[in-house]
């Protein structure tokens, strides 16, 4: 039997993706949190994947004077007249990025208890976001960054750590706006929707302390350079603390998030006759592993009908982690894919697409991939060995030579990943499933 037997699902796939972003859209999620015009200045800042398209939203229904600043991702900028949008590097900061986080720290210095200052954070404005800790470079900002993202420490372990490092994080940009009133308006990326964890946390409390970072740093064996453990040791790197008077006039407002991203993906499945299970939105861990994990429950499915029954579709989000082993081109989502389809090993009825919310898996341009029964056998036709690939976290190269490659170009927004797996039932033959 062939893929040519069975129902092709990756336009479906991509359907339920693209609901997914859409509903994400900050021009769809942000005007209902937009407050009355203050006696004051409004000042909007910002840092994100998402940060233009909120800042396009903002000045789109804001009735009243406006100025301000927000750094987004290269690629990622939108036109706004009122609000300057500044582009830097992602996911390792750059000095376009620290001469923003500059511009707009002054840009809120010096404010009254009239003005309001708006924040406007998503995923990615931990690196756009850069003004490092007293004594320390971009440099070692850099290379920091670059050994976090290469130690399969999650999101939030990360950020605890550049939240120590910095001096615009852990509700330091906050402290600048003091006096005047902040509304700080997010778009999660982080499993748990913790405010902290979303670039970091610049207008919000941080508990975590220098020792909890170092904790971190010693857990994953991060090397770090001497000037970023001397500020760790010392404890100078201490974020604002809960009860801190200088945030006592900050407001936080989650504006959309992972569930609802995958709310909108089930109603999709449901118009399509597909019954949806939302399995997490906020799964965790080596994406290997979980791919493993979720291809014995997509197996149980499709055999035994068990603890669902197809046809469904499994949706999931949250945001894995990937330790390197190869030099290879890959990202969180196309490694969980690749694990999947090597543990699923050609099941029939199973098809499964992954990737980032925001438009990029990893350091590629590439949103993600889509994974089909005959995924496998089509790279052994071209003499790919799928699990020397996976060893080789070579997840980009591997999807992309079967053009099975999911490319969205910039998506102005970032919920983080997405995961969906649809299963119908298995081509059977002698009473038993068979793979194809």
């Amino acid at each position: 039997m062939t893929e040519k037997n069975q129902t092709d699902r990756r336009p479906l796939l991509r359907s339920l993706f693209d609901a997914a972003v859409a509903a994400a859209q900050p021009a769809l999620c942000l005007p209902p949190h937009l407050p009355p015009r203050p006696k004051g200045r409004t000042v909007v800042v910002g840092a994100g994947k998402a940060s233009a398209a909120m800042a396009r939203a903002l000045e789109d229904h804001w009735d009243g004077p406006l100025e301000g600043l927000v750094v987004t991702r290269y690629g990622y900028e939108v036109p706004c007249q009122r609000i300057e949008i500044v582009q830097a590097a992602h996911p390792v900061p750059d000095a376009a990025g620290l001469q923003a986080t500059q511009r707009i720290r002054e840009l809120v210095t010096g404010l009254t208890p009239d003005d309001l200052v708006i924040a406007l954070i998503s995923g990615g404005g931990s690196s756009l976001l850069v003004a490092p800790g007293e004594g320390l470079t971009l440099e070692d900002k850099r290379a920091v960054n670059t050994a976090l993202l290469q130690s399969g420490a999650s999101i939030s372990e990360m950020n605890c750590v550049r939240r120590h490092l910095s001096s615009i994080k852990g509700g330091r940009l906050a402290a600048v706006c003091h006096p005047a009133q902040v509304l700080t308006l997010l778009i999660s990326d982080v499993p748990g929707d913790n405010p902290i964890d979303i670039a970091s946390g610049p207008t919000v409390a941080d508990p975590t302390t220098c020792a909890d970072a170092l904790a971190i740093v010693t857990r994953y064996r991060i090397d770090l350079p001497p000037a970023v453990r001397a500020l760790l040791d010392s404890g100078a790197g201490e974020s604002l603390k809960p009860g801190d008077a200088r945030l006592a006039r900050i407001e936080t407002r989650m504006i959309t998030a992972p569930q609802i991203a995958l709310e909108a993906a089930a109603q999709v499945a449901r118009a399509a006759g597909l019954t949806p299970y939302i399995l997490g939105d906020s799964l965790e861990g080596e994406a290997r592993d979980m791919g493993k994990a979720l291809a014995g429950i997509a197996r149980q499915v499709a055999v035994h009908g068990q603890p669902f029954q197809a046809p469904c579709v499994l949706l999931s989000g949250g945001e894995s982690t990937v330790t390197l082993r190869g030099k290879g081109r890959g990202g969180r989502n196309v490694e969980f894919l690749l694990a999947l389809g090597v543990a699923l090993d050609g099941l029939g009825g199973v098809h499964a697409l992954a990737g980032d919310t925001d438009g990029v898996d990893g350091a590629e341009e590439i949103a993600g991939a889509c994974l089909t029964p005959d995924t496998l056998a089509r790279a052994w036709a071209q003499g790919i060995n799928p699990r020397a690939s996976l060893d080789n976290n070579d997840g980009h190269g591997f999807f992309q030579a079967l053009g099975d490659s999911v490319i969205t170009g910039p998506t102005l927004t970032n919920v983080n990943d997405f995961r969906a797996i649809v299963i119908d039932a298995p081509p059977v033959q002698d009473g038993a499933p068979t793979a194809l």
